[in-house]
């Protein structure tokens, strides 16, 4: 088990003591340990800092740690709750990284909790969201965009603004200015209104995207009250 705000390394002492303590808790062998180690060290690029005491070490270096740290006895089921909270961008897409290749290489399950989308989108096969106990969806990412987003968005840079009627026929206006339209437009219209925007004079380019993570839960829970 590995909390984004909750220590299990020795906050005073190398990081390497707290590595031989979970070794003995454990009962590791010598062997098995060094390669473990070894191995983990090298995917989380902590060969640097292993030897520092925890209290000098930037929250993304300790999240590392103790990853590395839960880790020596290979466990078959990684517990993770909020691993990336609080971490900066490099350090975020850091531990997703190693988190995606150390789970292709030992097999392990990992379990992660997270309020962050991106953690979920990049990391997880299989997304299981729980609403105040009930159970509302069971599956892939894919599937939840498809099965509780009923609309993609269209953004269109344009050469100059599409009136608001007209932009309104072709589907739900979320920003309309001189240089930017975007729209929300039913899945099944997506095709014929991207076509009508290709026979414009006034657009430059378009791009269509899913509707985010965060707005699909946020419309679920809302939805749930």
């Amino acid at each position: 088990l590995v909390m984004g705000q909750k220590n299990q390394l020795w906050w005073d002492l190398p990081v390497i003591e707290s590595f031989e303590f979970n070794k003995a808790v454990y009962e590791i062998p010598d062997k098995i340990y060094e390669e473990q180690k070894n191995i983990l060290v090298e995917l989380l690029n902590i060969q640097k800092i292993i030897d520092q005491p925890v209290r000098k070490l930037s929250l993304g270096e300790r999240m590392k740690c103790e990853l590395a740290a839960a880790l020596l006895h290979r466990p078959e089921v990684l517990f993770l709750d909020e691993p990336t909270i609080g971490l900066d961008v490099v350090s975020q897409k850091n531990i997703r990284e190693f988190l995606h290749e150390y789970n292709k290489k030992s097999g392990a399950t990992i379990i992660l909790t997270s309020h962050y989308m991106e953690d979920i989108r990049r990391l997880c096969e299989r997304v299981i969201i729980i609403n105040h106990g009930e159970l509302m969806y069971d599956g892939s990412v894919k599937n939840l965009t498809e099965r509780f987003s009923k609309t993609k968005v269209i953004e269109v840079k344009v050469e100059s603004k599409i009136s608001h009627d007209d932009a309104a026929k072709m589907g739900k206006v979320i920003e309309n200015s001189s240089t930017i339209l975007r729209m929300a437009v039913a899945r099944e219209n997506v095709k014929n209104v991207t076509q009508q925007l290709l026979d414009r004079k006034e657009v430059e380019d378009i791009s269509i995207h899913e509707t985010s993570l965060e707005e699909i839960i946020g419309e679920m829970f809302t939805g749930a009250k």
